[in-house]
């Protein structure tokens, strides 16, 4: 009688009764195991009612399906340890610092920054003085163009002041024309126009131009004696100069 051959453990490493290759034991490398199922196949010569029994090859199927079930887990492992391979170029990591060199060049850069700031900031003041006195420039030139464009209008009104004057002078600024000739006086005012050169100012050749000269004990300084014609300044521009008679003292 064939003796059946005992179904052996999936863990054991030793030869299997069917004829089974022992199994190696799994490693981190990824290794795969292999089992191959060889079967103990029946003699064929045996004679005839010494045939092995048809449920022998039963056991060996199990354990080939055991061992695969333990390979394809050990697989399964290893791939989710491994896990896939980095397609690019390996990453290496670069070397530290030393610590008292990054300081240095720390402090360096920093240095530099600052010497940077500081001519930024020259150059800050620098530009924004220019821009000032710009500013100023432009201001005294707009107020100098603005003045003697008022001057010029206003110069061109002295000789209707002179006739208003003459006719005062005579008593005709009497009634409406009187009127007019107040309001006209009043509007040039607000303009800073401003008459001067009356009888007994003290002489002034900067403001005054002599048409006649005379002495006289009753002065005792150059004095003008009689305006011949008033003079006019806006601000303190001077549009037109006084004709005086000058006194002086004896």
């Amino acid at each position: 009688m064939t003796q059946k051959p005992r179904a052996a453990d999936p863990g054991d490493t030793g030869s299997t009764p069917g004829g089974s290759a022992p199994t190696k034991p799994a490693t981190g490398d990824g290794e795969r195991v292999v089992i191959r199922n060889n079967r103990k196949l029946t003699d064929t010569s045996e004679p005839e009612g010494t045939a092995t029994d048809a449920g022998s090859d039963v056991p060996a199927e199990g354990l080939v399906e055991d061992a695969e079930i333990v390979v394809d887990e050990i697989e399964a492992e290893v791939n989710a340890t491994d896990g896939p391979e980095p397609s690019g170029p390996p990453v290496v990591d670069a070397p530290a610092q030393p610590v008292d060199g990054g300081g240095t060049s720390l402090g360096a850069e920093l240095e530099a920054l600052r010497a940077e700031l500081d001519e930024r900031t020259r150059d800050l003041q620098r530009v924004s003085a220019e821009y000032a006195n710009y500013r100023k420039r432009v201001d005294r030139d707009r107020s100098l163009v603005q003045e003697q464009a008022t001057g010029s209008v206003l110069a061109a009104l002295l000789p209707i002041l002179d006739d208003l004057d003459r006719a005062r002078e005579h008593g005709d600024l009497v009634g409406p024309f009187g009127t007019v000739a107040e309001q006209l006086t009043t509007a040039l005012g607000k303009f800073g126009l401003n008459a001067f050169g009356e009888q007994g100012d003290p002489f002034d050749p900067t403001r005054h131009e002599a048409v006649a000269h005379q002495t006289s004990a009753e002065v005792s300084e150059p004095t003008c004696v009689q305006v011949m014609r008033r003079g006019y300044q806006l601000g303190e521009r001077l549009l037109r100069p006084a004709l005086v008679a000058v006194a002086d003292p004896e």
